[in-house]
């Protein structure tokens, strides 16, 4: 008997043009151990593990995957990894955090943009990165109204070096000013935390798109005895017509091939 994939459910990224699973690969784990908010400590997975998770992501039906600058090493990693596969996949990343030393710096300069997307389409090894967010250190609006990122990001998709641009925030008010005029809003949607929801519901109804983090609660999600967290966790997010994408950052194959069994039941019912 076949497992279960994601290849029936693809859809629209927003008005983008792109089409993505509605589960994406979070790559943290593949970059950085320092400094992440897991309830249980892990060891960064080498390449042949690695290469093996992102096959198996892609048999399973996924194709979108979620970098940053400071997930570490993870950009200058996938590029390698996911060399011959560029067209197989939607790749996410962001810009305004690095991390170096074991802590986190914010940049959202007109230059550091500019010079940022341009690092990371060198380690991804690709002419165009597919979605850049802009990773927020929670001053959402300040960001936008006050910084040169998001119109350097508008310019930069003008150019053609990505073709879609967002923000990864932690407010209703930043979420909402970042879909006037960007493709996407990153935001928190999960069994423990809704406050974000009606960034969700303005997307619905505009066509943007929507990506959840901590879809799972990074890990932390806690039911009544009996109750799948994980099943819960994703009931919660497809019920919403805005959500496009949630990003889990698994690199256990067990849990990679449950979360997709789970997604791929729920949406068959649908």
């Amino acid at each position: 008997m076949s497992l279960p994939t994601l290849h029936p459910y693809h859809r629209p990224l927003g008005s983008t043009g792109l089409s993505i699973s509605p589960l994406g690969l979070g790559t943290v784990k593949l970059g950085r151990d320092q400094g992440v908010k897991y309830p249980n400590g892990f060891t960064i997975p080498d390449d042949d593990e690695a290469r093996l998770l992102l096959r198996q992501a892609r048999e399973l039906g996924i194709n979108l995957i979620d970098t940053a600058p400071a997930y570490g090493r993870s950009e200058e990693r996938l590029g390698p990894l996911l060399r011959g596969q560029r067209h197989d996949w939607v790749i996410v990343s962001k810009v305004g955090e690095e991390f170096d030393d074991g802590h986190s710096h914010f940049d959202f300069s007109a230059a550091h943009t500019r010079r940022s997307v341009e690092r990371s389409l060198q380690r991804l090894e690709t002419d165009c990165i597919d979605l850049v967010l802009v990773h927020s250190d929670g001053n959402d609006l300040r960001i936008l109204q006050q910084e040169a990122v998001y119109e350097t990001l508008a310019r930069l998709k003008q150019e053609g070096k990505i073709r879609g641009f967002g923000l990864s925030g932690k407010t209703v008010e930043g979420g909402l000013q970042a879909l006037q005029t960007g493709d996407c809003a990153m935001v928190t949607y999960n069994l423990d935390e809704q406050g974000e929801r009606p960034v969700l519901d303005y997307a619905a109804e505009h066509g943007k798109a929507i990506l959840v983090k901590k879809a799972l609660a990074s890990g932390h999600a806690c039911l009544a005895p009996g109750v799948d967290p994980v099943r819960a966790s994703f009931e919660l997010l497809f019920a919403h017509p805005g959500v496009s994408s949630a990003i889990v950052g698994t690199i256990n194959p067990v849990h990679l091939a449950h979360n997709v069994g789970v997604v791929a039941k729920i949406l068959s019912q649908r």
